[in-house]
């Protein structure tokens, strides 16, 4: 019998530009780019040179620290560039793509055949181990860690992220020989929505399915690890997007490396909110052609508006982006006494506005002001209503704040991510960049115990 789990904290924040369930087609791009950062914790160290031939499936870079942790090319082509930034910091690297494209072969292979060594050696041979990531600290893991069990959340609850059920339509066989191949390494949790009933899902094999029911941040995997399988000091448990186990089981399934994945272009700066099929490091500017009629007075955002990243039309879409987001940047925004208006247009999470009297189910079109400065931490218990976990959030902050590592470790900062106060970042009422601190607070961590 499938497990189910009903939160009530958590706000869902109904924004205007949802994607349709239709795919549009798209340009094919000249160059490609694959970019380090998204693989937070690793250092990298660039395998190639400019003009060097690759492969899709050849490394571009590997872990420093751990070479053998490889990240493949999305396609293949001529390496065209090696982008650096301060201290020559790798930014990304860029590969002018083949018209025909060449697949490294990796033998296709069954996964049930396997051991979980012969698992971890064929990701780590095709460059796709560095897609698994890791509590604690939140990072791009490394084959030395032996997690005790592997969470992989298909349920994305946060304002305009793309519908996994749609990105899952043709690749159910791939997803399935993923979980598979997850499930050799350690036990597997597989986090699904209430709403959610694709078969591949609700019947998927050699996992434990937990059905979710709640507001957001509720498809946050770290709020699933914190309900099923706490991480404690000195455990592992590696988390996955669902995504990255479809790369896995094609990898298996037909032994090449293919990026590709369904992308939700959407917010209320675009033109036509759909899904697009590219690749890891397609461009944006590809991605956004005829989708936004001038970049002047808007925010584009790789990943959805509440965890993703600042962006630009000469970016490349991330390794775990699912949805590139486009909305009002606000600046040039002045509201007469706005303070005291009613506001049926705007949004609040606590009904300082009338528009509450219009339902949860009314669209917002917000803008990217943050409306206010920094202040003090007000201990009225803000992020406890909106944080779906067993944890004491704005005690944790002011832990992380001091540099108190013990208390850190008591209020459970191994079991959380960035995201996961993300949430609490947007009706903070002290205006402070949340998911920043708590980043830079396991950063700190993870060096004090390295």
């Amino acid at each position: 019998m499938t497990k189910r789990i009903k939160l009530r904290k958590g706000l869902n924040v109904n924004l205007k530009g949802h994607s349709e369930a239709k795919t549009l087609l798209l340009d094919t791009a000249e160059e490609y780019a694959l970019k380090p950062e998204d693989f937070v914790g690793m250092v990298p160290k660039v395998v190639v040179r400019e003009g060097d031939t690759v492969k899709a499936g050849d490394a571009l870079f590997v872990n420093k620290n751990y070479p053998d942790v490889m990240f493949a090319s999305p396609v293949s082509g001529t390496v065209t560039a090696v982008v650096r930034g301060e201290r020559r910091k790798v930014l990304c690297v860029k590969v002018k793509a083949d018209k025909e494209q060449v697949y490294v072969d990796f033998k296709k292979c069954s996964v049930s055949g396997l051991s979980a060594q012969e698992i971890k050696d064929k990701l780590l041979k095709a460059g796709l181990f560095g897609y698994i990531n890791q509590l604690p600290y939140a990072i791009s893991t490394n084959p030395d860690t032996t997690p005790k069990s592997i969470f992989v959340s298909a349920m994305r609850d946060m304002p305009l992220a793309g519908d996994f059920e749609y990105e899952l339509k043709g690749n159910e066989e791939h997803f399935q020989a993923g979980l598979t191949a997850l499930s050799k390494i350690a036990k597997v949790y597989l986090g699904i929505g209430a709403t959610q009933t694709s078969a591949a899902l609700t019947n998927a094999e050699n996992c434990e399915i937990t059905v979710f029911d709640g507001p957001c941040p509720a498809g946050n995997v770290g709020v699933h690890v914190n309900h099923l399988d706490p991480v404690n000091k000195g455990e592992v448990v590696w988390t996955v997007d669902p995504t990255a186990v479809i790369f896995f089981g094609r990898l298996f399934n037909t032994g090449k490396v293919d990026l590709t994945r369904k992308v939700a272009v959407a917010g209320s700066e675009v033109n036509e909110p759909a899904y697009v099929d590219c690749l890891v490091g397609t461009p944006v500017s590809t991605i956004l052609k005829g989708q936004i009629d001038d970049v002047e007075g808007k925010r584009i955002i790789n990943g959805n508006p509440l965890t993703g990243v600042v962006s630009s039309m000469e970016d490349f879409v991330g390794a775990h982006t699912s949805e590139i987001t486009v909305i009002p940047e606000g600046k040039d925004v002045n509201e007469f006494a706005g303070w005291i208006m009613p506001r049926f247009k705007e949004f609040s999470a606590n009904r300082s506005y009338c528009s509450w009297l219009f339902g949860r189910k009314k669209e917002y079109s917000l803008d990217a002001r943050v409306k206010g400065g920094e202040r003090k931490i007000i201990m009225s218990g803000e992020y406890d209503k909106v944080l779906p976990m067993d944890i004491y959030g704005e005690y944790l902050i002011k832990a992380i704040i001091t540099g108190d590592i013990d208390k850190q470790e008591q209020l459970g900062i191994y079991e959380v991510a960035p995201e996961d106060f993300a949430v609490a970042e947007f009706v903070d009422s002290s205006k402070l960049e949340l998911q920043k601190i708590v980043r830079e607070g396991l950063d700190i961590l993870r060096k004090e115990n390295a």
